[in-house]
């Protein structure tokens, strides 16, 4: 090779050495001097991840626009196992220094332990670890609890259904060698032939101790056990050194439930502490605690303390219910859903869209960075959407006057035995359920702390009467008897039947009217007007047999008897009496049974939102519309209308327009010169309504029963209330009256201030 030539390839080959040691060098000054401070920074341990973040739910209105449910921020505390601290002595300060925050603020914490807090420590269940039952086949199945998996788990118990199957195979059994070595004298000792001890469950100290042991909650001064073994040394029960018993009760409480989670089952995610307060927030990021972490969450916020069976109320998912939400999809096992009332019914209105964020930790779990994700294919932002803001058809002013005028009213009636009561006001026209009360009631406010005294409470105020209630309608099915004795020509509206007293046709039952059974007299001649005014049993007793069972329950259901509404919510259908439900419980139907049913007896049952509904469907010319709570759907920025409910005929009513008013004109008069006019006499408008009464038990009150509608010119509102053990129904005149007084003021107060579905703060 030309020496010139190798020349030149070496000072090109040392050329560029030094063009790349120049660069190396000048990007190592930048990276040490110039950006150094913040590279360091950097370097510290990051751990990057996405995160789900929950979406608000939408608000709850009435239908003027009045807030009824909203959303308020809630600061919870979470504890991440893997942040606590990487030794367990880090771990014990963390706990320990997060609960002495926590009693020194006043803040509760989750621990379902079933160990007393101070010893002597005692289980606070019967059954800590299983429960037993027999399955078909007569065997005995285990049934762990969550403490009894995370011990089995633990191998702080032995599992119970294999420790059953060892037991019934390991008797002892006499093999030849055996017999060998007992013909020469050669057996084994007496304690090795003893039988060993049977196995026994931990106390509850021991199982402190065991937990103790494997999650190494201890102070100092703690015994060696190798060494104490072989010094043949005892070990205490409880092996925790210096520490505190109840500390290390504390601490093993919180581990107990974050281990639960981390080694059996993920769900439901443990939550420290909820809604805690700013300055409990502020003690704990003064502390620094690793593994703590303050989650912003939104909560539901009650503005009002009326209508608790209609919103209803919202709870975490369950296991059972979480497959049903998985197939729905968008929700994860940590949301927060409807549980009952309008939360439940318009969930897929008031759920929101949750977000997907991008976030950074240090390397003791603080988040240093967050960023809402995109969407691939739009470019949207990932951010949660809240939900939808859903109109009711309930005005709150008059459902608030509703409920507090029934409380009143039911503690005044002269029965004493009165339990439950409902009311539902309607509106005739449309189906809009304007004011539906359940007696006694609860705040949803305090719904969580109130909950297990509610469930337990023999008056059953969760249950919401006016959609579930089952009461008989009494005397406020004759208008249906006489509607369906008008209709098919039995009867014309000024027909006369003799009121006899005692009504003979059957030799058995031959019932008397209440008036002669009351006062041995008799209304004397009735005509269809007459006779509803009077509620003359004898009159419906005659057309009710005339009209028949097959056309009487034919009526009943045209009307809507014994079938459900159409509300959102969840109602009863109730039933209407008849030969095949009699027979269906085993009961022999008799002809005479059709006096009965003909006076709202027998074995009907309908709830007051139906009683209701068929008052609508009589005044209003015989459309019977679907019942319903959801009036308008608006976004979450009440920008647009995204749902607008429009009525629903489910049936018509043919009825002749003379027939109709002869009716109408009965449940007039009962207000203007029957049993209930003076409860009327200060009423704004004329109202037409009906009593009822049915006796549920010899030893007890009858349940009292109530409908009217107003006003009786042009008809507006259908009203029904019950009351259980209420006694005559003639007694709920004055609070029927007090209802209907209340929604016309309402409605003059309103008159021009508000317009439907605005938004009023």
């Amino acid at each position: 090779m030309d020496h010139k030539q190798f020349s030149r390839r070496v000072v090109g080959v040392v050329v560029m050495l030094a063009l790349l040691l120049t660069f190396l060098c000048s990007n190592l000054y930048t990276i040490q001097y110039t950006n150094g401070a913040e590279y360091a920074e950097q370097s510290v341990s990051q751990v990057s991840e996405t995160e789900t973040v929950a979406a608000s739910r939408g608000n709850i209105l009435d239908r003027n626009g009045k807030v009824l449910v909203s959303n308020q921020v809630s600061y919870n505390v979470t504890l991440d196992l893997n942040l606590l601290g990487n030794e367990e002595k880090n771990r014990c300060d963390t706990i320990l220094a997060l609960t002495q925050t926590a009693t020194e603020q006043g803040v509760t914490w989750t621990d379902t332990l079933p160990i007393t807090t101070q010893p002597p420590f005692e289980y606070t269940t019967e059954d800590p670890f299983y429960t037993t039952s027999v399955n078909d086949e007569g065997e005995t199945e285990y049934n762990l609890t969550s403490l009894g998996k995370l011990a089995v788990n633990q191998k702080w118990i032995e599992d119970p259904s294999k420790q059953n199957a060892s037991d019934s195979s390991t008797e002892k059994k006499t093999g030849l060698m055996d017999k060998i070595k007992a013909f020469f004298g050669m057996g084994g000792s007496q304690e090795e032939t003893e039988e060993e001890e049977p196995y026994r469950l931990p106390t509850a100290e021991e199982l402190l101790g065991k937990m103790c042991k494997s999650f190494d909650i201890a102070g100092n001064g703690k015994v060696d056990e190798k060494q104490a073994k072989a010094n043949e040394e005892t070990v205490p029960t409880l092996n925790i050194g210096d520490m505190d018993p109840t500390d290390a009760r504390t601490i093993a409480g919180i581990l107990y439930e974050l281990y639960y989670r981390a080694r059996i089952n993920s769900w439901p995610p443990y939550t420290f502490a909820t809604d805690v307060s700013i300055d409990f927030i502020t003690r704990v990021k003064e502390l620094n605690l690793p593994g703590v972490e303050i989650e912003t969450t939104s909560v539901r916020k009650y503005n009002t303390e009326y209508a608790a069976h209609l919103l209803g109320y919202t709870g975490a998912i369950t296991s059972e219910t979480w497959p049903t939400y998985k197939e729905k999809g968008g929700y994860t096992m940590n949301d927060y859903v409807g549980i009952t009332g309008a939360e439940s019914a318009f969930e897929s209105y008031l759920k929101g869209t949750s977000g997907t964020r991008a976030i950074k930790r240090n390397e003791s779990g603080k988040i240093i960075s967050s960023q809402w994700l995109t969407d691939a294919e739009t470019g949207e932002s990932l951010a949660p959407q809240p939900g939808q803001n859903v109109f009711l058809t309930i005005d709150i002013d008059l459902q608030q006057q509703v409920e507090e005028i029934l409380a009143s009213g039911v503690a005044g009636l002269q029965s004493k035995e009165t339990e439950g009561a409902a009311c539902v006001v309607l509106d005739v026209n449309s189906g809009d359920v304007l004011a539906s009360a359940s007696y006694p009631t609860y705040s949803l406010t305090t719904f969580s702390q109130d909950y297990n005294d509610l469930s337990k409470d023999p008056l059953k105020p969760l249950l919401n009467r006016a959609l579930q209630g089952l009461y008989p309608p009494g005397s406020t099915f004759k208008m249906i008897t006489a509607i369906a004795a008008l209709e098919s020509g039995i009867v014309e509206p000024d027909t006369q039947i003799d009121d006899k007293g005692v009504y003979t046709f059957y030799s058995s039952p031959q019932p008397q009217c209440w008036y002669y059974r009351q006062y041995r007299r008799t209304h004397g001649l009735q005509n269809v007007s007459q006779a509803i005014m009077n509620s003359c049993n004898y009159y419906f007793y005659e057309v009710g047999r005339l009209v028949g069972i097959d056309l009487l329950d034919q009526y009943a259901a045209m009307f809507g008897l014994g079938q459900k509404t159409g509300i959102e919510l969840t109602e009863q259908a109730g039933v209407v009496a008849s030969p095949e439900f009699t027979e269906s419980l085993g009961g022999t139907w008799h002809e005479g049974n059709i006096l009965s049913v003909a006076i709202g007896q027998e074995s009907t049952q309908v709830t007051p939102i139906q009683l209701a509904n068929y008052i609508a469907t009589l005044v209003n010319g015989g459309t019977r519309y679907s019942t319903h709570l959801l009036k308008t759907v608006k976004s979450n920025d009440f920008s647009q209308v995204t749902y607008n409910y429009e009525p629903k005929v489910l049936s018509q009513v043919e009825m002749e327009e003379e027939n109709r008013e002869a009716v109408m004109e009965g449940m007039l008069m009962l207000t203007t010169e029957g049993s209930v006019s003076s409860a009327f006499k200060d009423v704004p408008v004329s109202v037409g309504a009906k009593t009822g009464s049915a006796q549920v038990s010899s030893q007890t009150n009858s349940n009292a029963v109530f409908v009217c509608f107003a006003p009786y010119d042009d008809p507006q509102i259908a009203v029904a209330i019950a009351v259980e053990h209420g006694g005559s129904g003639s007694e709920l005149g004055k609070i029927a009256a007090q209802i209907v007084t209340a929604y016309f003021s309402v409605q003059g107060e309103q008159g021009t201030i508000t317009q439907e579905n605005t938004l009023v703060s």
